[in-house]
Parts: structure tokens; C-alpha cells; sequence
């Protein structure tokens, strides 16, 4: 029997036997793949046996579950295309598919390393990056309450607290030597929810030593953050009442703007670009600027005369081009959605962390603002100055 089909029949066996402990695929075999790995559990749900997988991407996990005889087919497709290698794990052995750089395939059988199955329960308790309990300024912000337990009215807060700092955390392990001592900008702290949470990741989670910077035009807030500050007993935390354009900071190692509104969103890129920031993380708000500039070619004048359709291409020619203008100054970028922290469905995320760009952009970016009718983005202004 071929080392595939001989895996996937003592992976069957393992489950129907209850000998079967979990599934792990790696090593990803498509070029340029997002996916890195899948770990795979059993769990009951609703009475119902079913594989869950957990899929790792670069900047975010997601769970999916299947029933046994649906994930051996999904599991199938993957070995040998998507994963070059599986590894099972049962209480008679454990077992490895690997494929070389040919795809050629070869099985390996060792003793086991578990002794008993796990439990199916589907409900374990979730870690998570920031924890509720004896957080201090999670419970001044209203998401807790005083013996640390979140709010019903907080959940939906904390869980995107969380999901940011799992952002924020996997773009850090990307870059691999983010300075020990960083200094962070955010541009539009607001109320200070993911400012605080991040600097208590980097902290206390990380064990560095940040400081970092919220630029928030309300002084009411700015008052209210910098009172909390030393309550936390975050010294190295502090919130300035000024307008982002105005800031002019000495040095930037992460950049982040979350729902800078239109043109500020640019000018926030621009202000980590200048400053040589290794992280620059920007969630776009309303792009009134190239769609008031867009003068689409004939071929798509009779789609883009619907309002709707026009404000949706807008916001994709205004981000997309930001992505291209970031690379072409030297960063690896992604593009993503990603939880709203403000409550609206305006959800994207632009990433960027320095790297080696790419010379083929000022060519795209040419193509298509002819193609849109663009005669000038605004972050170009920014970043490359006319004389």
C-alpha cells in the first residue's frame, strides 16, 4: 500500500477504534501560502462525533468542524498539496507522512508518545492574551467588574481586545528582532482600550520594556488616560492632545492608526514611514479622497454610476494603493479583515513591516490610477514630495 493511502487508513482505524489522539499537518506546499498548519481534535457536538480543525495563518486562527467521514475527505486533499508533512498521534503509535521537494512520500511508524485519549469537550476554557481578572484599567473602562469578571455589555470589547494583541503578537514573531525597548505610536488612541492592552502584552506578556505614545485630540480622554496610566503602574504609557499631523516624533519602532478617518490615515503611514518604523499598522476609516478624484475609465463608467458600487471600488483603489505605496518604501505588507474596534463594519487591515519592497510597484501604481482615473493619491504627497 502507497504511504498516503496506508496514513489516511491508520488515521480511519485510530478513530474508529478510539485510539486516535490528534492530528497535526505542516510544512506548507504551496508557494506563497497563508495557511502554515492545521491541528486537529475530536469533539462532541450536539452528540455528534466531529474533527476540529484549528488553521493557522499568518495573522490569524480559525476553527472549522467536520464530521469524521467529511475531514478524512478534506484531509485527503491537503496530504501531499497543501502539507508535505502529517503527523498522527494515537495510544498504539505515532505516525508521519512526509513528502520530499519531488512529492515522493514516505511513512514512519514510532512508538507512542500518549497514553490515553484527551477529553471531546468542546467548551475548554480560552486563554487569552490579556486575562480580566486584577486588570485595573480593564475594569475603569467598564469591561470588567470589580472582582474581574467581564461585563455582559464588555464582551464584545474584550474579545476584540484580544483578537488585536493576537495580531499584534504574530506580526512581532514575524519580524524576529523588534528592539527590546521599543517606542510606539498610536495615532487616535481614543479612549485608550488597545493602547492600554498593548503595552500590558509587551510587558507583562513579552517581558520588554516599551514606551509608548497615544495622540488623541479630545482632552477629555487624553486627561482620563494619563490619570489611569500610573494606576495600571504603566510608567512608560502616557497620551498627548495633539493633532497626528503635527506630531513629529524622533524615533517610531511601531506605527499604529485604528479608524484614522480618510486622508489621516495617510498621513499616519507617512509619519511611520519618515520615522523608519518596523511595524506600521493602519485600519482604514472612510476614503473620501480618491473617490471624489476617481474618474473611471469608459469601461466601467456604467458599473461605478451606482453610488454604492463606486464608494466600495473607491475604498479598494485607495487601499490597495496604500499597500503598493508602502511597498515600494521598503515593506512586506497584508492585507486583511479584521474585527472592528469601533463598532462599524469598516473592518480592514493594512500591515506593513519593513523589509525589501518591491520594484515593480510604482509601475502599478501607475497602471492603475490611469486605469481609475487617479490622478494623484494622497499619501504620494506625503511620501514623495514634488521638488
Amino acid at each position: 500500500m502507497e504511504p498516503k493511502s496506508a496514513f489516511l487508513q491508520n488515521l480511519q482505524e485510530s478513530l474508529s477504534e478510539g485510539t486516535f489522539v490528534k492530528l497535526t499537518l505542516s510544512k506548507p506546499g504551496r508557494k506563497g501560502s497563508d495557511l502554515k498548519n492545521v491541528y486537529a481534535r475530536l469533539v462532541e457536538l450536539k452528540g455528534e462525533t466531529a474533527l476540529s480543525f484549528t488553521l493557522r495563518y499568518a495573522t490569524k486562527d480559525e476553527t472549522k468542524n467536520h464530521p469524521i467521514a467529511e475531514a478524512l475527505g478534506v484531509i485527503d486533499l491537503w496530504l501531499g498539496e497543501d502539507f508535505l508533512n502529517a503527523d498522527l498521534f494515537t495510544t498504539q503509535a505515532d505516525i508521519s507522512l512526509q513528502y520530499n521537494r519531488k512529492r515522493k512520500a514516505r511513512l514512519f511508524r514510532r512508538k507512542p508518545t500518549h497514553e490515553a485519549p484527551p477529553a471531546r469537550s468542546h467548551d475548554k476554557p480560552k486563554q487569552y492574551f490579556i486575562e480580566p481578572k486584577g486588570n485595573a484599567y480593564l475594569h475603569a473602562m467598564g469591561i470588567t467588574s470589580a472582582n474581574g469578571k467581564v461585563k455582559a455589555d464588555g464582551q464584545r470589547k474584550f474579545r476584540q481586545i484580544n483578537k488585536y494583541i493576537e495580531i499584534v503578537d504574530s506580526l512581532l514573531q514575524q519580524h524576529g528582532n523588534f528592539p527590546q525597548q521599543p517606542h510606539i505610536v498610536d495615532m487616535g488612541s481614543g479612549k485608550g482600550y488597545l493602547t492600554f492592552a498593548l503595552y500590558d502584552h509587551l510587558l507583562n506578556n513579552r517581558k520588554q520594556q516599551p514606551t509608548i505614545t497615544g495622540i488623541e485630540l479630545r482632552d477629555n480622554l487624553v486627561d482620563f488616560c494619563n490619570t489611569l496610566a500610573p494606576k495600571a503602574g504603566f510608567t512608560g504609557l502616557q497620551f498627548v492632545a495633539q493633532d497626528i499631523f503635527e506630531y513629529q516624533p524622533a524615533r517610531i519602532d511601531m506605527l499604529i492608526a485604528l479608524h484614522a478617518c480618510d486622508i489621516a490615515t495617510d498621513i499616519a503611514i507617512a509619519k511611520g514611514v519618515d520615522a523608519g518604523a518596523e511595524i506600521i499598522i493602519v485600519a482604514p476609516c472612510c476614503h473620501k479622497q480618491v473617490r471624489k478624484a476617481m474618474q473611471a475609465t469608459d469601461a466601467l463608467q456604467p458599473m461605478l454610476r451606482h453610488g454604492i458600487l463606486q464608494e466600495r471600488q473607491a475604498e479598494l483603489v485607495t487601499d490597495g494603493l496604500r499597500a503598493l505605496l508602502m511597498e515600494e518604501q521598503g515593506y512586506d505588507t497584508k492585507v486583511f479583515e479584521f474585527v472592528s474596534t469601533a463598532h462599524t463594519p469598516k473592518n480592514l487591515m493594512i500591515v506593513g513591516i519593513k523589509g525589501n519592497g518591491n520594484p515593480r510597484d510604482r509601475r502599478e501604481i501607475d497602471r492603475i490610477k490611469a486605469d481609475f482615473g487617479v490622478s494623484e493619491h494622497y499619501l504620494e504627497r506625503l511620501l514623495l514630495p514634488v521638488g
